[in-house]
């Protein structure tokens, strides 16, 4: 948020022009996909996984381009390290959630990747197409829910998890819900976290698009060691390892974000969009 005390830098208003046109960019894409890109997609053969996958290459794609578009307008810079060890079979991405724009760094670097996505985004005109054809699951919070999750990371699908649920509040920290650690528990193979730090803090939940920060918004995205859930899973009954991973996971993200928190602060305001990560 924009500090009253703090001057206006990086060339501030045409960064407002900028998001306004990188907001249009991205209702507009959603709804070309849905119109131009995904109908000719299923006249191509093959099965409803054929149909996903070439749905999933198309964001993905998609979102690189427009990572690259709000680093060339400056918008911001991005520095994503150990992104080549995302998309592995049956591994579950899990992020924590300060902005708007984590879904579109996760998606856009790894390829044919699942999500968890709110509900309400499954009936939003812009969104609601490429979520239906990329087999997006909705966070409805149902035993259903829970189950197809667990499917299909059990069926090789690398699956994206935010499990705050929504954006993580201004000065706070991360607070999970214990759902994506038993999701982790019942068919994930390997749990990788994903710490994302940004400075200044810009686009969290109820933020009107035109508040722009001060400075250019700059991000570190951090891949962290995978883990194995079979740690607690072997070791305590579900309910029970449930929210001992989850408290464990709980510390790794304060620690992490506490120790990156000045790296993010003094980015170098002309990183790539490549980034370390190659977007």
């Amino acid at each position: 948020m924009t500090s009253t005390t703090q001057p206006r830098q990086d060339f501030w208003l045409w960064r407002l022009v900028a998001t306004g046109m990188a907001f249009t960019m991205f209702g507009l894409g959603g709804l070309l996909l849905r119109v131009l890109v995904f109908p000719p997609q299923r006249l191509f053969p093959g099965d409803r996984l054929d149909r996903q996958r070439r749905a999933r290459w198309a964001l993905n794609g998609t979102f690189r381009l427009f990572i690259r578009f709000m680093v060339r307008v400056g918008i911001l810079t991005v520095e994503f390290k150990g992104a080549e060890r995302l998309g592995k079979p049956g591994q579950m991405i899990l992020a924590n959630h300060p902005s708007l724009l984590d879904v579109v760094f996760l998606v856009g670097h790894v390829k044919n990747a699942n999500c968890i996505v709110k509900h309400g985004l499954a009936t939003n005109p812009f969104t609601r197409g490429p979520i239906a054809n990329a087999g997006y699951i909705t966070n409805d919070e149902s035993f259903d829910m829970f189950d197809r999750a667990a499917d299909v990371l059990r069926n090789g699908e690398t699956l994206i998890v935010f499990p705050e649920g929504t954006r993580t509040p201004p000065d706070a920290l991360p607070q999970f819900h214990r759902g994506a650690c038993a999701i982790a528990l019942r068919g994930a193979r390997v749990v990788t976290p994903v710490v994302i730090q940004m400075n200044p803090r810009s686009l969290t939940k109820g933020e009107p698009w035109y508040r722009i920060p001060a400075r250019r918004m700059r991000y570190v995205i951090q891949v962290g060691e995978d883990i194995d859930p079979a740690v607690w899973s072997s070791a305590h009954p579900l309910p029970a390892a449930g929210r001992k991973m989850n408290a464990w996971l709980h510390a790794y993200f304060e620690a992490e974000l506490a120790r990156t928190a000045p790296a993010g602060a003094l980015m170098n305001e002309h990183a790539t969009p490549d980034g370390g990560s190659g977007v």
